[in-house]
């Protein structure tokens, strides 16, 4: 039985993202820092993760094929312009990238990636789901950057020093998916 004089909050509203005020009252210190470190953890994984396969394609680190050799796949792929699509997937991938490490832009990072691993899926679908053939690693990977669009990076990013004229929204988040998801469908349309 609940009091009268207590005020109930929601799940919703104890864990959004906010700058300490919520109508209702904001999260409690301890929950917002636990979803910040969540988040924080999210954008670090992903953020690496496809900062490093960024810089395979540019540079040829990590056992990559550095421009020329991610050329070679874009061509066989279907891709035109393979070695322009080498430079444009590597460093949407790397500047993508470390734009969730940082938590900078992060719907615009966020949508980079998500895009870029929509074109991804598409060219491995049908080898199944299942890894080095499938789509599971593509698909874990294009979810996760989702998630980081459509939560943003939480209270410890570099979008909250910025001068931006309004804290991340979902509506940002959504709207810079579907930007991802135009230009990607643009690409694959170039592709032969």
């Amino acid at each position: 039985m609940s009091s009268p004089h207590v005020t109930e909050t929601t799940d919703t509203a104890r864990y959004a993202p906010s700058s300490g005020s919520l109508t209702g009252g904001g999260a409690a210190p301890a929950e917002q820092s636990a979803y910040d470190a969540g988040l924080l953890v999210l954008r670090l994984a992903l953020g690496l993760t496809m900062a490093a396969h960024g810089s395979q394609k540019l540079f040829g680190w990590f056992s990559g094929g550095g421009i020329d050799g991610t050329a070679q796949f874009f061509a066989s792929s279907g891709y035109p312009s393979a070695k322009t699509m080498a430079v444009v997937a590597g460093l949407t991938e790397t500047l993508g990238g470390l734009g969730l490490v940082l938590g900078l832009l992060t719907p615009l990072a966020g949508a980079a990636v998500f895009g870029t691993l929509l074109n991804a899926l598409a060219v491995k679908w049908g080898g199944g789901f299942f890894a080095p053939q499938g789509v599971e690693y593509e698909l874990l990977l294009l979810v996760g950057a989702a998630a980081l669009t459509l939560t943003g990076p939480g209270r410890l990013a570099a979008d909250r020093v910025l001068p931006l004229p309004s804290p991340h929204r979902l509506t940002h988040g959504a709207a810079a998916l579907v930007l991802g998801a135009l230009v990607a469908g643009a690409v694959l349309l170039a592709r032969s």
